[in-house]
C-alpha cells in the first residue's frame, strides 16, 4: 500500500447497527474526521475535529482484529476526506459487506459500486438543504438507501414532495424516514406515513435505546 493512503478516523468501534436496513445486526464503525456540513441536530460534532492519522494498511489491521463481516464507513461526512474511496475498495477487495453514510452534499459518483450507499437528503429543518447534490440521486442503484430526518411536518411534506419528484421508491432499495431525536416524536412520524399510505420505511436510532447518546456505541 501507499504510504500517503492515510486517514484522519475519530474511532473504529464493534457495535450494533442503529440505523438502515440492516438495522440490529453487529457492524464494525469506521468514523472519520471532519465534515464540512453543520446539520442544527448533528449527533456527531465530536467527529469535526481531532482524530488520528491512521495508513489504510494500519485501518485495516485493526477491523480484521474486530472478527465482523459488516463494516459501516462514517463521519462526519467521510467523503470530505480524498482516500475514503480507497479505504472502501479495500473493504470490499477483503470481504467485508461494506456501508457508507453519506450526507448527500459530495460526489458519490466515483464510489466502488460494491458497496451499499446510505445517503442523507438534508431538509429546510436541518438548515443545511441547500447543501444537496440532487444529481447524486442517478448515482444510486436498488443496493443503496436514501435517508430524511424530519424536524417536523412542514419537513415531512418537503420529504414526500422529494420522494415523489425523484421516483425514490422505485430507485433505491430503501427510503428512511427518520425523526429528529427531540423535535419530533416518533408516533407522529408514523402517524403521518400511515394516513398517507407511503411505502417508505420510519427508523428509529436503536443504538440509542440501547445506550443513549454515549460516542462510539
Amino acid at each position: 500500500m501507499n504510504s500517503n493512503e492515510t486517514l484522519r478516523i475519530t474511532e473504529i468501534f464493534h457495535s450494533i447497527q442503529g440505523e438502515s436496513k440492516s438495522i440490529g445486526l453487529p457492524t464494525i464503525f469506521i468514523r472519520l474526521t471532519g465534515c464540512p456540513l453543520r446539520c442544527q441536530y448533528c449527533d456527531t460534532t465530536y467527529a469535526f475535529n481531532g482524530g488520528e492519522v491512521m495508513h489504510l494498511e494500519e485501518i485495516m489491521k485493526r477491523v480484521n482484529a474486530l472478527n465482523c463481516p459488516y463494516v459501516t464507513v462514517t463521519g462526519g461526512e467521510p467523503l470530505a476526506q480524498p482516500n475514503c474511496d480507497k479505504l472502501l475498495s479495500a473493504l470490499c477487495d477483503a470481504g467485508f459487506q461494506v456501508s457508507i453514510e453519506t450526507s448527500g452534499a459530495l460526489s458519490i459518483e466515483s464510489l466502488d459500486r460494491r458497496i451499499s450507499i446510505v445517503m442523507d437528503l438534508k431538509t429546510p429543518g436541518s438548515l443545511e438543504c441547500e447543501k444537496n447534490q440532487y444529481d447524486n440521486i442517478f448515482h444510486l442503484g436498488a443496493k443503496d438507501q436514501v435517508k430524511i430526518v424530519i424536524c417536523n411536518r412542514k419537513d415531512y411534506e418537503w420529504a414526500k414532495a422529494k420522494v415523489e419528484q425523484y421516483s425514490l421508491i422505485d430507485k433505491v432499495g430503501e427510503v428512511l424516514f427518520s425523526p429528529s431525536c427531540e423535535q419530533l416524536d416518533a408516533a407522529n412520524l408514523a402517524e403521518w406515513v400511515l394516513d398517507d399510505k407511503l411505502n417508505v420505511r420510519v427508523q428509529v436510532q436503536l443504538h440509542k435505546i440501547l445506550w443513549g447518546a454515549e460516542p462510539g456505541r
